[in-house]
Order: C-alpha cells, then structure tokens, then sequence
C-alpha cells in the first residue's frame, strides 16, 4: 500500500475536523477525496503532506510510520489550489526550486526540468514569469514543481478550482494522462463530482468529518450505502417499501434486493434510492417495458440539451412512500428521459402517465424513518424539539412521523421509535417496542439531550452484532461525534477477548464503513459506563445490543439505577434477530403512514 491511514484525527478547537479516518490507497492509484466545503477532506489531506499535525492515529506512506515525520522526509508532492508559485521567478526556477534546496547538482536540475516540462507540455516556457501564463498553464507548472523531486506520492488540493469549465476539462485529461505515464500514486481533494467520476480510480466520499464510503466511480454511484452519499452523487428518489423475502415491494411490484443480509426481515422497512434515469414513463401500462409501480401526473418539464427532465407527483400507498417525508398524502418523483425517448412519446404537463423503476437500490441502513412516540411526560411535538431529534431529522433528511403515545404505532413497528424516560427514568417503553418487534429504540435519557460521544456495547458473539452496528454507523455518519466501543475481557481468555475486539472493529470498518476506538471492561456493564460517564464530561449516547428482546430485560435494573445516577444523554437499543426465529415470509407485508 502507497498510504495507509488508521483512524486519523484533527480537532480544532474543540470540534473534530478528520474524526477516526481509515483507508488504504494502492500503489499508482489516483484516489479521490469528494465532499461538500467543510467536510474535512483538505485537512485529511494536508495531514498527510505533513503540513497540519493530527490529535490521533497513524500516517504510514510506503510502508513506513511518517506521523512524526516532518513535511520535507515524507517524499510527498503538493500542488495547491492557488498555484503557490513564486511570482518573481520563472518558470526553470520554480520547478528547479526543491532540487536546488535539496542540493541538486545543476545539470541534472536543468535535465529533470526539461523532462517535466515536456511532460506537462511547455517546452519552451523556461524564462516565462507566472504572470506571463494563464490559469492552466500555472497550474501545470505547479505540478512539475510538485514532480520535481521525484516524490513517491502526490497530493494535489482542489487543483482547477480556479480555471473556467473549458480548461478545467482540459486539465483533467492532462493531470491523468501524467499520472498514469509516472505511475505515482495520487490523491485529489474535489467537491466537483464530475470531476470525481472523471479521474478517480476509487472516490471516497467524506462528510462532517467521516470518510462516509469508499468505491469505484459506479459501484457509488449505482448502490451507495447511505442517504447522503446517494443524493450528494447525483440525482436521487429517495422512496420507502416493506421487504419481502430477497426483495422490495413497491408500490404494484417487487424488486430484488442486490445486497442481503441476514439482519432484514420480512415486514422491516426499506429505504431505496432510484436513480431519475431509471425512472421510466409512459401514457398506457401496455407501452412500459419495466414493473409499474403506480401512476403519476407531469407538474413540471424542461429541456435541458439531450435531456428532458420531469417531475411527477404520486399518491403515497401502504408500499410506496417518500422517505424523506414518509407522512406525506402525496410525493414527487424525478425523472430524467433522452431525446430519442422525447421524440417516440412526447409527454406534456398536467398528463397522467404510468410509473415503471428499470433498477432500484436499497440502502443497507435499519434506520428508514424517524418516529416520534410521546409518553413518560412528553408529547411528541416536545420530542420533536429537543436537540438530537432536530440535528437527526435535520441531516438525515427526514421529516419525523407523530404518535401521541406507544398504542397509536402501527403493529409492526418500524424505522426507529424515539421515546423519552421521563423523571422516573423508566426504560420499559423502550423494552415494550423492541417486544412489540422494533429493531431498534432511541430512548432519550435527559431533558435537552446534546451528543459528543457514542459508545457501543454488543455481545461479540451474538448473531445481532450486525444489527448493531449497522443502526450505531446509521446514527453517527449523521453526528459530528466520537464513537467507541466496549468488548467483555474474560479472565479466562483474554486472546478471545482481544479476537472479538478485533473482529468487531474489521465488522464495523469493513460491513458499515465506521471504524472506531475499542476498549475492554471486565465485570458489570453498567458499572463499565458508569464509569466512562464519570470521567468524561462530553454527552454520550450508549448503544446496547443484545440478540433478543427479552435478554434486554436483565439489564433493567441497572440500567435504570444509572438513568437516574449518572444518565448519558440518550440509549440506543439494538434487537437483533434470533437464529431459532422461522424464515421470512415470502410476501412482504404492507406498512402503515
């Protein structure tokens, strides 16, 4: 591996800008980091150039631990978003400036620049000033400098920023023809996702932080692993239908689900991302070559090149919905048609026309919807106003459901309930969801719970791990938080308790991309948090996954004596599916809005 990274941090002042990063960049591999403005990604970057220091974890470049290592030994090219180049020289004198303070003698200085020049094709540009170049000429200077040195890794910081849209594709092509011709291994920071699917071998997507997802340019693309990377990539129909058996009901038909695990069952909800090209229209069912889903009417439509891009309305039903307003009578689907498809079934506004799906795509997240259930001295609208539930809804994207009190939920329960204590810090309501066949409950332990932490415990042999950590990732891709988790130390084999930890944690990085700081207790599990809440003064959100219901129940007692002592800000529970549970059923099971 060219770069390993292992758990990278970077706060400043208090609020993590890198929070516990983890990847392996391979050798000549060009590598890009995409994310909104703020999300960590240039830090993350100047991290690994040496330039900005980091709080926690590891840096290793080809093999060798470069974390202490000063910028200058690390062996790494920059090239910045602003050029950085030396006005007063020029063009010979900015390339051959890290030769020369490297004491290089000058005919093999005047060689390499001659290489480079023609290599980034500006033969001829020596005795040029930088004024003297346009924007992308500066900028292929900048990356010769960069080279100059011969440097085993490049790391280029949002390098066309600056340029206009037609040099900007010019330069793209440039940069990655130079890439592959010097077979260095390169990583570019981006916001652009143009730019992103253009030039990278694998993309990682970076948010509040969090290295989100990391793949090939399509696999992102076509089965993305979370809301935010599925709508930050391109166009998204973000839709809610009940599982079946292996598939998704929705609306009229059933789709197959391309990744399964063993933690979905029939009945659960699903989130599914349809992408608008895949959505496909037609005046009469007999005309729709794809399963139907419904009908819908055309609001709006505009022209746009070789496209037409339209936007529907639909009815919601018991098996199609939006997720991102699952209470909503009526949603909105996007769709996106070529003009070949224009010219053979023209389509107006206003007309009514069949909805079929090519393709869909569910979102391995057990977390679909957000239900608000009053109780324990608070109604729901009280819920909806407290801190964690408005950042939750906020940067999931979703509009939370309302039930006056547990009763007024659907049979089967869905998505994730979040229930308040009450001054009597009684987890039974909790308990009584999860009973009732919830997945998971967020039971909210304080009047104004705030979160900085979150902190996991499950059983590592349970067969609800999965569950666990698929619901604790779900949450903390959406939280600008620490994550840690708990593992039992046996006295009788602490080698199995060091195997768990570490299986949890390849589990959690691997399966549900959170990577996260693992530690060992022995004794009581309330006693092991007590303890943690004590030392610490951030605001904590424990998560406790047990592999059935009912188990939950030993744990009452204590962990009620710890709500009214020495309360964390929230509980997550986790219920995974027992093994002796019978196979779903094959017909998926309608949901209630």
């Amino acid at each position: 591996m060219s770069i390993v990274l292992e758990q990278v941090s970077k706060d400043f002042s208090g609020a993590p800008a890198v929070n516990d990063v983890s990847a392996q960049i391979e050798d000549g591999e060009l590598f890009v980091l995409l994310g909104p403005s703020g999300s960590g990604k240039s830090t993350l970057l100047r991290a690994i150039a040496g330039l900005t220091s980091i709080d926690h974890g590891r840096i290793v470049l080809h093999g060798r631990d470069v974390t202490n290592v000063g910028a200058r030994q690390r062996e790494v090219g920059f090239v910045f978003q602003n050029y950085a180049l030396f006005k007063h020289m020029t063009v010979a004198d900015n390339i051959e400036f890290a030769l020369r303070a490297r004491r290089v003698r000058r005919a093999d200085r005047r060689r390499r620049r001659a290489e480079l020049l023609r290599l980034v094709a500006l033969e001829g540009y020596d005795n040029r000033l930088p004024s003297e170049l346009s924007g992308g000429q500066q900028q292929r200077v900048a990356l010769a400098r960069a080279l100059a040195h011969e440097p085993r890794v490049l790391l280029l910081d949002e390098p066309f920023g600056a340029l206009d849209a037609k040099i900007r594709e010019e330069l793209r092509r440039g940069i990655r023809e130079i890439q592959r011709a010097v077979g260095i291994t390169t990583m570019l920071v981006t916001h652009d996702q143009d730019e992103a699917f253009s030039m990278a071998d694998r993309i990682g997507v970076m948010d509040r932080g969090r290295l989100q997802e990391v793949g090939e340019p399509r696999s992102l693309y076509q089965r993305p692993g979370t809301r935010f990377v599925a709508t930050f990539l391109g166009g998204a129909n973000l839709l809610l239908g009940p599982y079946g058996y292996r598939d998704v009901r929705l609306g009229e038909s059933y789709f197959e689900v391309d990744r399964w695990s063993d933690a979905l069952r029939s009945g659960d909800e699903a989130a599914v991302v349809v992408r608008p090209e895949d959505v496909v229209l037609a005046p009469m069912r007999d005309l729709l070559s794809v399963p139907v889903v419904g009908t819908g009417k055309i609001v709006d439509l505009k022209f746009i090149g070789s496209n037409e891009r339209l936007r529907l309305e639909m009815n919601a039903t018991e098996t199609l919905a939006s997720a991102q307003r699952p209470g909503a009578a009526m949603f909105t689907i996007e769709a996106v048609r070529t003009a070949s498809d224009v010219d053979s079934m023209p389509l107006s506004v206003g007309q009514k026309v069949y909805v079929g799906f090519k393709h869909m795509h569910a979102l391995p997240t057990p977390i679909s919807s957000l239900r608000l259930v009053g109780g324990g001295g608070r109604t729901a609208d009280s819920i909806a106003r407290m801190p964690l539930v408005q950042e939750l809804a906020e940067r999931m994207h979703i509009e939370p459901l309302y039930y006056d009190d547990v009763d007024a939920l659907p049979q089967h329960v869905r998505g994730l309930p979040i229930v308040a204590a009450g001054a009597d810090a009684n987890v039974a309501p909790a308990l009584d969801l999860l009973e009732r066949g919830a997945r998971q409950v967020l039971l909210l332990a304080t009047p104004e719970p705030r979160v900085e932490r979150m902190l996991i415990y499950v059983e590592a042999s349970s067969f609800g791990r999965d569950c666990v950590l698929a619901a604790a990732a779900s949450l903390a891709r959406h939280l600008t938080i620490d994550v840690g988790m708990l593992v039992r130390d046996t006295e009788d084999d602490g080698a199995g308790s060091y195997r768990d930890l570490l299986d949890l944690r390849n589990l959690s990085l691997n399966q549900h991309g959170l990577d996260l700081r693992t530690e060992t207790f022995r004794g009581s599990l309330a006693q092991a948090v007590r303890e943690r809440l004590v030392t610490s003064d951030e605001p904590t959100l424990l998560v406790i996954g047990l592999s059935a219901p009912e188990r939950c129940s030993d744990l009452v007692d204590d962990l009620q004596r710890l709500l009214r002592e020495q309360p964390p800000a929230a509980v997550l529970f986790v219920s995974g599916r027992d093994r002796t549970q019978t196979e779903s059923q094959s017909q998926a099971a309608a949901f209630s809005l």
